[in-house]
């Protein structure tokens, strides 16, 4: 929803009636994944997608439907023999669609006005809907900010209300889009209900330690991949904004002290990737020893095989344990052949890319892994 909320939030400005269709579930290989919406108005006219194309005029038709009934409902698109070139899910997946008529006396607008403002705003703020439970109950939204306060409410009173804020506020902070079950009353207890949870949370940080020209190539794929991205140095004469034109913030600071100052505001999480480019021991160890401690997604130090064992060896005398270690990434990056600084950091972003959604970064040709989702690693990839 978060790539369609300026439409969607000018829409319930000018007081529109429409109808926002949400993938909830996927199975096997689909488009897109949990999250993804699509929404229409009364005049027919859509944004966003739920398929990249595969199954948008079905979903299209139902939106209208609902538009025209006041009701919505879970749909589910499943690829057969039959039905394959019907709604033209021809990649052999299963999407399962939320469908929700948002006019304005509908329960769920002012929840998802709400929801709408926040994200406009690049605040965080999740929207959980019930996909399934109770009748009476789909559909029904809370919008729930990271501290647990919240702003609608799913239909089965107080209990189920702070319960399942509880439980969302969580995905929020790690910036995960999901489901969550829990009881009807609450807890474990009463009937089962799924919510669908979809956080719209600030860019993933990367932090880049070293003001080098492998740091201005690195700033700028990370940027262009949606990243908020920091490059801090200790020497103001290399860390200064003109060096770093695609930098959200140069951070002129010892990096170690810059990182342990993001840690205690609270800006560190798990999409966070830190790369490590100083070359220099005086600014990497004590910067490693700190970021191997912390719960960040990826941390990487560039540097050849020789100048890792050396710097492991300090790590190891700093203290950091051998689970530690196992989390640096060391000659950082991904072996695609480059040495050219964007070639660097092209392999450097595909390594903290694969390391975020649990992926291999094996070649997708003869591949042994789903293309969308999660994979099962085998011993001695890249994920963790």
């Amino acid at each position: 929803m978060r790539d369609i909320a300026e439409e969607l939030r000018a829409w319930c400005a000018d007081g529109q009636d429409f109808a926002l269709a949400t993938v909830a579930a996927v199975s096997g290989s689909a488009p897109r994944g949990p999250g993804a919406s699509l929404a229409v108005d009364a005049h027919g006219t859509a944004v966003g997608s739920v398929s990249g194309g595969c199954v948008e005029a079905a979903v299209h038709a139902l939106c209208l439907e609902a538009l025209a009934s006041g009701e919505g409902g879970l749909h589910r698109f499943g690829h057969s023999d039959e039905d394959a070139f019907a709604v033209g899910l021809t990649c052999g997946g299963v999407l399962d669609v939320l469908i929700t008529p948002v006019r304005v006396h509908d329960p769920v607008r002012p929840v998802l006005g709400s929801a709408l403002d926040h994200v406009t705003r690049g605040r965080r703020i999740a929207l959980a809907r019930v996909v399934s439970g109770p009748p009476g109950q789909l559909g029904r939204a809370l919008a729930v900010r990271p501290d647990g306060s919240y702003d609608g409410g799913l239909g089965g009173g107080a209990a189920l209300d702070r319960a399942a804020a509880a439980r969302v506020r969580d995905l929020l902070l790690a910036g995960r889009t999901g489901t969550a079950e829990l009881g009807s009353a609450g807890g474990l207890c009463g009937e089962p209900l799924t919510l669908l949870v979809e956080s719209a949370a600030e860019p993933p940080r990367l932090l880049v330690y070293g003001a080098v020209d492998f740091a201005a190539a690195l700033a700028r794929i990370g940027a262009f991949l949606g990243h908020r991205v920091t490059v801090c140095d200790a020497r103001p004469v290399f860390a200064t904004p003109a060096r770093f034109p695609d930098a959200h913030e140069v951070v002129v600071d010892w990096p170690h002290r810059h990182l342990a100052a993001e840690h205690a505001a609270g800006r560190l999480d798990a999409r966070t990737a830190v790369c490590v480019l100083t070359h220099d021991a005086k600014f990497d160890v004590p910067l490693l020893t700190l970021a191997l401690r912390l719960p960040v997604g990826y941390v990487g130090a560039m540097g050849s095989r020789r100048t890792h064992a050396e710097r492991v060896d300090r790590l190891r005398a700093e203290g950091v344990t051998p689970q530690g270690l196992a989390r640096l990434r060391s000659p950082i990056g991904l072996d695609l052949g480059g040495s050219t600084p964007e070639e660097t950091a092209l392999s450097i972003a595909a390594e903290f890319t694969a390391v975020r959604h649990s992926r291999p970064a094996t070649p997708l040709t003869g591949g042994a892994y789903p293309l969308h989702g999660p994979a099962s690693p085998a011993p001695g990839t890249l994920v963790p």
